[in-house]
């Protein structure tokens, strides 16, 4: 897999936090949205990402989670990578009901970061 830049990479962490629980909600579609706004201010043609999370399989995810979170930690800050595990503890509580997997993903991308 070809290293992500760090806003590609939050992508693909968001949406696969997204998705782990086989549901996505309109709620997490306007937090993802959120992030797109702040990430990519300029138009971005996000088909290609998008493509590749659509057809990994379930147990492909953890290792396409982990390689991301380890482009994101690469190429960010302490704070950085502060504020994006709020935002992605947020996308989880976004639909009111945080399934064990999405807990379970939450918590992998705190220990890869090394994050109390």
């Amino acid at each position: 897999m070809q290293k992500s830049n760090k806003p590609i990479a939050g992508y693909h962490l968001l949406m696969i936090l997204s998705a782990v629980d086989n549901e996505f909600s309109p709620e997490e579609g306007m937090k993802i949205q959120e992030y797109l706004a702040e990430e990519f201010p300029f138009r971005m043609n996000l088909d290609n990402e998008l493509d590749t999370i659509a057809t990994l399989k379930p147990e492909e995810w953890k290792d396409h989670f982990e390689f991301h979170a380890r482009c994101f930690m690469d190429d960010s800050t302490a704070e950085e990578r502060d504020s994006f595990i709020s935002f992605a503890k947020s996308l989880i509580k976004a639909d009111e009901e945080v399934s064990e997997d999405e807990h379970r993903f939450y918590k992998l991308l705190k220990n890869l970061w090394n994050l109390g």
